[in-house]
């Protein structure tokens, strides 16, 4: 090989080292700045829950209105791990008093949870919605797994809480009652509900299922 070869070919190999590498570097960028795009798209997917979505006007609510702190949960009166919260929410609305409200929204995933939700809706027609609800969460190894309605129990319960039997049954039928816990599932489902009980806080969910969690979140938004 000549000098002239040998000089020609060290060039060319350099050229393609230099070539190689920009192409690293290439990729390396598209894939930083991919991960920048996806975080910040995340962070704006996020930032994008609207609480008209998470609070609906006839959303049943429990605290001031004007509460620096909303939670949101999205419940089935049949779960189990709901029914393992509740004393747990119920204990921090009575920690934190006037300063948390809490709006519930239903998202049914068993046979029964339909008609436990509508159960809670019509006894609050009567005054008794959160009675009602902590009946349903207190009984629920009564009615919960089972493959046929259980009417004849909830209306035992309705008897129990003291309720007019013939308006209850009445009703427990309205139509009403049924679009609105579809349009909560729905509503849940377009903030990214897959599983009860899911809670949001000021807008923004709660990632962990536990007290501290929830605490965490509070304590994060009063002011």
């Amino acid at each position: 090989m000549t000098k002239t070869q040998t000089h020609n070919a060290r060039r060319t190999k350099s050229l393609s080292q230099d070539a190689a590498m920009l192409v690293g570097i290439g990729v390396f960028t598209i894939a930083v700045l991919g991960a920048v795009f996806a975080f910040t798209a995340s962070n704006q997917q996020a930032a994008a829950i609207d609480e008209t979505i998470l609070v609906r006007p006839d959303s049943p609510t429990l605290g001031r209105a004007d509460a620096p702190v909303t939670i949101v949960e999205f419940l089935d009166p049949e779960c189990e791990s709901c029914r393992a919260m509740f004393p747990v929410v119920k204990g921090i609305l009575e920690q934190y008093r006037d300063r948390v409200r809490l709006v519930v929204r239903y998202f049914p995933l068993h046979n029964n949870s339909v008609l436990a939700a509508a159960a809670t809706e019509a006894a609050g027609i009567q005054g008794k919605y959160w009675e009602m609800q902590e009946l349903l969460f207190e009984r629920q190894p009564e009615w919960g797994e089972q493959q046929t309605p259980q009417t004849a129990l909830f209306v035992q319960y309705a008897q129990q809480l003291g309720l007019d039997i013939d308006r209850f049954s009445e009703d427990l039928q309205r139509v009403e009652f049924q679009e609105r816990i579809a349009r909560d599932q729905a509503d849940g489902q377009s903030v990214g509900v897959n599983g009860t009980p899911t809670f949001f806080v000021n807008g923004k969910p709660v990632n962990q299922l536990s007290r501290s969690a929830l605490i965490g979140a509070i304590e994060a938004e009063l002011p």
